[in-house]
């Protein structure tokens, strides 16, 4: 469990890949939605499973931090373009996904909204730490509880990526370097970090049951919604890397990010065809 747990965080902080198909394929997803939506229930048994789950995650978002800060300092605009293709690799699964559920009216619409308004949002406020041009985590304490509440939420949404929400709520970079910060001992950001994951805990406990209703009720818009998102933010994430002003860029270094992270979609597409979600 401590395996599966330590790919678990991986996948939810990697964006493009979705931390509940993850949980699908190694066949702890039910399980794990079934104590976030009633924690109390069964707690002791529900802590002996948690435990080793949570200890590999924890083992996990320290080795990401370590990399991807080093990634982010020494290679930013291709370290997003590595993004880009992790989430355009991922496209085309969540948009089987939708269709296999049939385009409805409503679910277009609803596709529609979600893609306009991720795209709209991607471009205005996608910055993270580095790209803003400022060091630390600038972020005020209402962006970062905000940014944790629907990162939360869309944990549990199959197809759905932690770590590209925070993204576009430009959070994902300035929380790396707290991150690194927090590991290597300091404590001047350990109230606005826990303050979010805080948060991030309690839009997962409270959209839990609400995500299960609407993808067992209605699936196709619910499918649709989650492929406008990724669309979207798809979209944005591609200008914003293109704009992004990086004076040690060598386009090499893009273009091998750019397939580095198609080809570990494809190998997480590969990997997850027979969960049948």
């Amino acid at each position: 469990m401590v395996f599966c747990g330590f790919f678990l965080g991986l996948s939810a902080l990697a964006p493009g890949i979705s931390g509940s198909i993850v949980a699908i394929m190694m066949g702890i997803y039910q399980d794990l939605l079934s104590i976030v939506s009633n924690p109390f229930k069964e707690f002791k048994k529900n802590a002996l499973f948690c435990l080793p789950v949570l200890t590999g995650i924890a083992f996990s978002i320290v080795t990401f931090i370590l990399i991807f800060s080093f990634l982010f300092e020494s290679f930013e605009k291709a370290t997003y373009l590595l993004f880009v293709g992790l989430i355009a690799g991922n496209f085309p699964v969540v948009f089987k996904k939708a269709r296999q559920h049939g385009f409805s009216k409503n679910s277009i619409l609803s596709g529609s909204i979600a893609m306009i308004a991720a795209f709209t949002l991607a471009v205005l406020v996608i910055r993270g730490g580095h790209a803003s041009g400022e060091e630390g985590l600038t972020a005020g304490l209402p962006l970062l509880m905000l940014s944790g509440l629907a990162a939360g939420a869309a944990l549990p949404v199959p197809g759905m990526s932690f770590s590209m929400v925070l993204i576009l709520f430009g959070v994902y970079g300035q929380l790396i370097d707290a991150g690194k910060s927090l590991i290597q001992g300091g404590t001047d950001l350990l109230v606005p970090v826990g303050a979010f994951t805080v948060c991030i805990v309690t839009g997962l406990v409270l959209a839990s049951r609400l995500i299960k209703a609407v993808f067992e009720s209605y699936p196709a818009l619910a499918k649709t919604t989650v492929l406008g998102f990724v669309s979207g933010s798809l979209g944005g994430m591609l200008v914003q890397s293109l704009r992004m002003e990086d004076p040690g860029f060598i386009w090499w270094h893009g273009a091998a990010a750019l397939a580095a992270g198609l080809g570990l979609s494809a190998l997480f597409t590969v990997l997850s065809r027979d969960t049948g979600n």
